[in-house]
């Protein structure tokens, strides 16, 4: 029987994923991660499905976050309380989280190959040529299929043509706090919006095991304003970071939307490689684990009985995807379109999450990944609360601050 081989390029929670179904099903999985250190920027929100489906450990969990705060520009505080036991929000480092989806793929039987990918012969098979940049050595693997997880700036979908895409950029500082002030955020995370912090998005603090990650992020035509948000997003956070130590500045690409292409001859595309990363929320993680488990499944299904899956079979990955979580990003980009576009939809918005339906319907979809219609008259409720707080946001919202 011929033996199927398959590179998976990223180790982290798309690549790790994808890795551990493959080497399950006694398919030949390499694996390659370009530091096995490696700390990705990022938030580290993750929803409780996401713990539950992955068989995530609770010590790789720093924080249960079961009270959001969502502070508007005009610094209206809503306070958001999961009302069920058991209910969280877990927030993690990626450093932890990675390394752990990492190294249980490779006890599963992955082949883990710390190296930088340095170019793809293109052919069958494909040849994966890597450099170690610890050690210097070189090596090459061949491979039947390639599964590319290695990030936005991807060199697999540079090898295939996938396309451009538009794209932000989050950053944030990791900053230790006082054991008093961290006690703040012992189960509490916090979002900011308006203008001031971010033009596109929001900003956040969200607590980690001994320290609390703020940031912000924006589109590639603020980006020279980062710091400047930065620095209201302290000042908006006052007191309660006060006095800390910024241990750690870091920033990374979000991709704003699907590449074109994301499944050419033998070579699958899945997390921020693919462009997996929501609107309005910015959410990754759950999405990128998702599709590289969802590629590696089809992968096994097809290659039942040593058969190499074709191009055209592969594409089922995309089809799946779309009835997935089409709805999902949809949903999520008209929210953003509604609410981002001004202060006034932002005072909207904030104020719209005061009510009790709308915060189960939006806890419900983050932490269960469900679009749930609301029956009728919770619509039409909705519908009428939407419109009287885009009315009244536009009398709240401050003016605009002038750049530092």
């Amino acid at each position: 029987m011929l033996t199927i081989r398959v590179a998976v390029v990223g180790g982290g929670p798309a690549g790790s994923c994808a890795a551990e179904v493959l080497a399950k099903a006694g398919i030949e999985t390499y694996l390659f991660e370009k530091n096995l250190n490696n700390s990705k920027p990022c938030g580290g929100a993750i929803p409780l499905c996401m713990v539950n489906e992955f068989d995530l450990p609770p010590e790789i969990i720093d924080r249960q976050v079961r009270n959001m705060t969502m502070i508007s520009p005009s610094n209206h505080h809503v306070n958001i309380n999961l009302p069920n036991q058991g209910e969280y929000i877990g927030m993690c480092r990626r450093e932890v989280l990675d390394r752990f989806m990492r190294e249980r793929s490779a006890h599963l039987g992955a082949n883990l190959i710390e190296g930088v990918l340095t170019d793809i012969q293109m052919g069958h098979p494909y040849t994966l040529n890597y450099r170690n940049p610890k050690t210097g050595q070189s090596g090459s693997v061949k491979a039947d299929l390639i599964i590319g997880a290695d990030g936005f700036h991807s060199k697999v979908a540079k090898a295939i043509d996938a396309g451009d895409v538009p794209y932000a950029i989050a950053y944030q500082e990791r900053i230790r706090l006082p054991a008093d002030k961290m006690k703040y955020y012992e189960d509490r995370a916090e979002m900011y919006l308006g203008g001031d912090v971010s033009p596109d998005f929001y900003a956040w603090v969200f607590p980690k095991a001994d320290h609390v990650a703020v940031g912000t992020g924006t589109m590639i035509p603020n980006k020279h304003g980062l710091p400047t948000m930065q620095e209201y997003l302290r000042q908006r956070a006052g007191t309660k970071i006060e006095g800390g130590e910024i241990i750690k500045i870091e920033a990374h690409p979000l991709p704003e939307c699907p590449r074109p292409r994301r499944v050419v001859d033998r070579v699958m595309l899945v997390g921020d490689a693919a462009g997996y990363v929501t609107k309005s929320s910015g959410e990754g993680i759950y999405f990128a684990a998702k599709s590289g488990r969802m590629a590696a499944e089809l992968i096994v299904e097809l290659s039942q009985g040593g058969k190499i899956p074709e191009e055209a079979q592969l594409k089922e990955y995309l089809r799946r995807w779309d009835r997935a979580y089409g709805l999902t990003y949809k949903v999520l980009n008209i929210l953003q379109n509604i609410f981002y576009r001004s202060d006034a939809s932002r005072e909207a918005f904030v104020e719209l999450c005061g009510d009790r339906d709308v915060q189960r319907l939006t806890f419900d979809s983050y932490l269960y990944k469900t679009v749930v219609p609301a029956n009728p008259l919770v619509q039409l409720k909705l519908t009428l609360k939407t419109l009287g707080s885009l009315a009244r946001g536009q009398a709240l919202a401050p003016a605009p601050r002038r750049s530092a």
